[in-house]
């Protein structure tokens, strides 16, 4: 039936179209914004995890950001502590030099002087944002204080979010001067003793330990200004006696009536008896890296202390730079990680939301055609109704 009222045909032809139009503009919105989902409405599922996602992928680069400072912190320190153990192995050097006889130890002093100050110069100079780990107030932080660089950005199964850090701490085994006291690597108040020995002997009759000062041969007769005089196992310097203990080793000497019950007492020939005097105790010198001094009068027995208290120091640095590498080249893995973890998450992301553009290209000139011909049907459909009048004519 023809009716001019109702033109059924035309109706279908603008459905058609309708749905031709509205598909069309799915896939324009694809192909401006390059995403097969581009809203909850689209897919609730995939935008929901991508949204997610995102977010945790803005975390990420503010990650690497964070191991970049981090980085740069670590890397400030490592190169002051290398510098500082350069400084350190010439000040031990130098020490090793002064031992050698006829040298100048004055000279020497000079320049362990000014490598001393460049210490100081490294310590203050390894700064970076604020932050030193070289020099530090260890005793206004209670001998210790953690600094932490920034790791990662963690989400677990449960979707609990958490920060991961690496951690260093700054105390006296990694820190060179301590600001506020003398617990630092390089400022460390260390005892030097002198030639030493120690005896077990019999006071009272009790056995005790006693280690008392000691003395070489040569060392006697250079205290007597060579009128030093030797009876066997005694000997005077004019002003002190000894008794020899070991080969060519002396100790202060007491008369032995002066003292009852010693197990070790010598009897020169005039049949005086003499003691280890117990209450005689090896000469001491407190010093440090950051204030080694040493002159004309310095003995070898001093600077062979002073060497090994260096070289103790260097050891310790040793292990803080150590330390610091390894931070660093965890850092740089981490890095690299975060580098292709974002890269990872952002191809995950594609795969669930990006449009594939070469179908919707392909789907676009397919809906462009199924318009044309729509609106062709709907033209059709619509010259129907012309066609009634020419019944009346």
């Amino acid at each position: 039936m023809t009716s001019i009222l109702t033109n059924t045909s035309a109706m279908a032809a603008l459905a058609t179209l309708r749905s031709i139009s509205s598909s069309m503009e799915d896939t324009q919105g694809r192909i401006s914004s390059g995403l097969r989902v581009g809203s909850a409405s689209d897919n609730a599922a995939y935008w929901s995890i991508a949204t997610t996602m995102r977010s945790d992928n803005a975390a990420l680069s503010a990650v690497s950001d964070a191991l970049g400072l981090g980085a740069a912190k670590v890397d400030t320190a490592y190169a002051g502590m290398e510098s500082a153990i350069e400084v350190v192995k010439e000040i031990k050097n130098k020490l090793v030099a002064a031992t050698e006889d006829g040298v100048d130890k004055d000279k020497i002093q000079e320049e362990i002087t000014q490598l001393q100050d460049q210490l100081t110069s490294i310590a203050e100079a390894a700064s970076f944002s604020g932050e030193n780990w070289l020099q530090t107030d260890l005793t206004a932080a209670g001998g210790s204080e953690a600094k932490t660089v920034v790791a990662s950005f963690v989400r677990d199964g449960s979707g609990n979010v958490s920060v991961k850090k690496v951690d260093y701490t700054l105390d006296s085994t990694t820190v060179l001067f301590d600001e506020g006291g003398d617990t630092g690597i390089l400022d460390t108040t260390t005892t030097i003793e002198g030639a030493a020995v120690t005896l077990n002997i019999n006071v009272a009759g009790v056995i005790s330990e006693y280690t008392v000062e000691a003395f070489t041969t040569d060392d006697v007769i250079t205290a007597g200004a060579g009128s030093s005089t030797f009876d066997g196992d005694y000997a005077s310097d004019g002003t002190n006696d000894y008794v020899k203990v070991d080969d060519d080793t002396w100790v202060l000497a007491v008369d032995q009536t002066t003292v009852t019950d010693q197990e070790v007492a010598y009897e020169d020939s005039t049949s005086a008896l003499w003691a280890v005097d117990t209450t005689s105790a090896p000469t001491a010198t407190t010093s440090s890296v950051a204030t080694i001094a040493i002159d004309g009068t310095t003995t070898s027995t001093q600077l062979d202390g002073l060497i090994q208290m260096v070289d103790d120091a260097l050891t310790s640095m040793t292990s803080a730079a150590s330390a610091l590498g390894s931070i660093s080249s965890r850092i740089d893995l981490q890095e690299e990680f975060v580098s292709k973890l974002t890269d990872s998450i952002d191809s995950g992301i594609g795969r669930l939301v990006d449009a594939d553009m070469n179908e919707e290209s392909t789907r676009l000139k397919a809906l462009q055609t199924q318009q044309q011909l729509a609106i062709q049907a709907l033209s059709i459909a619509n010259s129907d109704s012309q066609n009634v009048l020419s019944l009346f004519r």
